[in-house]
């Protein structure tokens, strides 16, 4: 089967990749370069851990997560996964941090819980008297989001596939299964498959009552001279508690450190909107991170990098077929972890035409 690719972020990327080793014709053609740096999955590096809230469905769905990255490493011929665990801080009571607990112990995976003391001891950048109790689990860690591009697209190319880079899809005829590229280029295909993130919405605009477009923004930070050596070594931080959903990725694959938040994010109608970062936006995200993160004020921000995400309104997965044409969304930023997942399944059900299969997988509905 003929093949196109529309998006080369983590969930293109790992579609091709998997639908070529199906024996399809791929090809896969990206608006920017590969990676690209505006794609949600451009920055340098993502969380993948098992902790997710009981019930949730999709803490039953990270072992395949797991596995389908062991096969990717081993395609590529090296792991882009720097497992060095993470550590989550509850402040308050039924907090987030709290519900990926219970998640952990719904799921039997394993962790070591912390008195604020112990915690403070072990990772001296925590205020041992701002937080409840912390727990760690060494199954997590950060995936090198960039490095996993570019070996993919390298991949893909060494293995017959199509890659066009700088190479903008604005317009799709999901009946005959024909797009047109911004040069005037057109291309033809049995099938269709588009996974352009938070640019879905200018191809699909009828999904806007299901995605919503956020745009958000991360802080990469220096820490304090004499905490260097601790973040060096430090787990992920997956979540510090409170309101706050913040999680912190220590210096990782040769990038720097950063906070992101998820209460610093605005809704709006184009993934294009507003992505230079403002005055102070740094440090404003920085500054949520006090408590439980010591002494704030001595991290200095270095760069501000912007993102657009997808949300449909329960933060699970989508897809949606129209003609020829399969459009998939990984909702939120939970979705980088199982990309490759994602990857594998949309491959399988383009072969087996299996979609209902498939949504019941992506909305975490089958074991």
């Amino acid at each position: 089967m003929n093949v196109i690719v529309v998006g080369a972020g983590i969930a293109g990327l790992s579609t091709a990749w998997s639908l070529v080793k199906a024996g399809h014709s791929v090809s896969i053609v990206e608006q920017g370069p590969i990676p690209n740096p505006l794609a949600a999955s451009g920055d340098h590096h993502r969380i993948i851990r098992r902790a997710y809230r009981a019930g949730t469905g999709y803490g039953r769905l990270i072992t395949e997560a797991y596995q389908a990255w062991d096969e990717m490493w081993a395609d590529l011929g090296e792991s882009h996964l720097d497992a060095r665990g993470f550590v989550c801080i509850s402040r308050e009571p039924g907090d987030e941090a709290e519900e990926y607990r219970e998640g952990l112990e719904e799921g039997n995976f394993p962790f070591d819980l912390l008195e604020p003391e112990a915690a403070a001891q072990r990772w001296p950048f925590l205020e041992a008297g701002s937080f409840r109790y912390a727990y760690f689990s060494t199954e997590g860690g950060a995936l090198h989001c960039r490095k996993i591009a570019s070996g993919l697209a390298k991949w893909l190319r060494t293995n017959g596939a199509n890659v066009y880079e700088n190479s903008k899809v604005v317009e799709i005829d999901e009946e005959t299964g024909h797009i047109v590229l911004e040069s005037g280029e057109t291309m033809q295909a049995d099938r269709i498959v588009v996974a352009a993130g938070a640019w879905v919405l200018k191809l699909f605009p009828e999904l806007d009552g299901e995605l919503k477009t956020y745009r958000t923004a991360l802080a990469y930070v220096e820490p304090p001279a004499d905490l260097k050596a601790a973040w060096q070594a430090a787990p992920v931080v997956l979540d510090i508690g409170g309101t706050v959903d913040g999680y912190v990725i220590p210096p990782s694959g040769g990038a720097g450190m950063k906070f992101g938040s998820g209460l610093h994010r605005v809704p709006t109608s184009d993934a294009d909107w507003n992505r230079d970062p403002v005055p102070g936006e740094g440090e404003a995200i920085r500054n949520l991170f006090s408590p439980p993160i010591a002494r704030i004020d001595e991290y200095e921000v270095t760069e501000v990098v912007t993102c657009a995400y997808t949300f449909t309104a329960d933060e699970k997965f989508m897809a949606y077929e129209k003609g020829r044409c399969l459009i998939v969304s990984a909702c939120s930023g939970h979705g980088y972890k199982f990309g490759a997942a994602v990857g594998r399944r949309v491959a399988a059900a383009i072969g087996d035409g299996d979609i209902a299969g498939l949504k019941a997988w992506l909305r975490a509905e089958v074991a």
